[in-house]
């Protein structure tokens, strides 16, 4: 579903300011996989993504989705195959519109535009049997500005807004890392619910080693630009953080820095 070969970019090349974000990515996800990923601050995580989506064009390398090549295919023409949900609740959805009208706009992500009312009584029905799922009670809110909403309810709004077209990517860029711990627990169990429900093929950046190890079926960790580890299947269920932390020391020979990644 989703394949990288020999991706590399580097920032202000031949500056004293150079960075080499990504070196000679290969990554394959199949489809239906799982897969988060790890890494310390500057590790190349965002920029993994952003390359993914067409928010940044690789300087070497092939992106392929669903066997199509996107190499340099720009973001808003991608936008029928990702879905992406962002760490900021306030990113994904316009707060200015109501519930509706952002689902509206999501719903009509890979259609073809008609002159037709956004939101009629047939697709209203079909917005709130979804909201229901959420188990949040914004299927009785159709009409309420999204700015009036929690951060916690934005981000799970943003969440379906991403994954009820069933993209063939899903992108969630530390998408529960803004939210207090009971939101965010919240978020984490809507997403493995979204997830199992359409088979989505999903990459999951996130600071939080219990995290990465709690969910999906596969884990990367990566450091400098590189993916240095990629575990899957029954070996990835029985790893803990201190095993993550050991092999970050031995691959690399020097502790992991983050804080953060170990206390999410």
């Amino acid at each position: 579903m989703l394949n990288l070969s020999n991706i590399s970019i580097t920032f202000n090349e031949g500056t004293p300011d150079e960075k080499k974000a990504l070196q000679r990515i290969n990554l394959e996800l199949k489809q239906g996989e799982f897969v988060t990923v790890i890494g310390s601050n500057g590790a190349g995580k965002s920029t993994l993504m952003n390359v993914i989506s067409g928010n940044l064009a690789p300087d070497v390398g092939d992106v392929s989705i669903a066997n199509n090549k996107v190499t340099f295919l720009p973001e808003y023409k991608r936008s029928t195959m990702i879905g992406r949900v962002f760490q900021d609740p306030m990113a994904g959805t316009a707060p200015s519109m109501t519930i509706e009208e952002n689902l509206a706009m999501a719903y009509s992500r890979n259609k073809k535009r008609k002159l037709k009312l956004g939101v009629s009584k047939k697709r209203k029905e079909y917005f709130r049997e979804y909201l229901t799922t959420l188990n949040l009670g914004l299927e009785d809110r159709l009409n309420a500005k999204v700015g009036l909403l929690s951060g916690g309810e934005r981000q799970a709004l943003s969440l379906l807004m991403a994954t009820f077209t069933e993209p063939n990517i899903l992108l969630l860029d530390e998408h529960t890392a803004a939210l207090d711990p009971s939101r965010a627990e919240l978020i984490t169990k809507i997403t493995q619910d979204v997830v199992q429900k359409f088979g989505l093929t999903t990459l999951m950046v996130t600071h939080n080693m219990q995290q990465a190890l709690d969910l999906g079926n596969r884990l990367i960790m990566m450091d400098k630009g590189q993916i240095i580890l990629d575990i899957n299947g029954d070996k990835k269920q029985q790893l803990t953080i201190e095993d993550l932390l050991q092999e970050f020391k031995r691959i690399r020979g020097e502790q992991f820095e983050s804080d953060r990644a170990v206390l999410g």
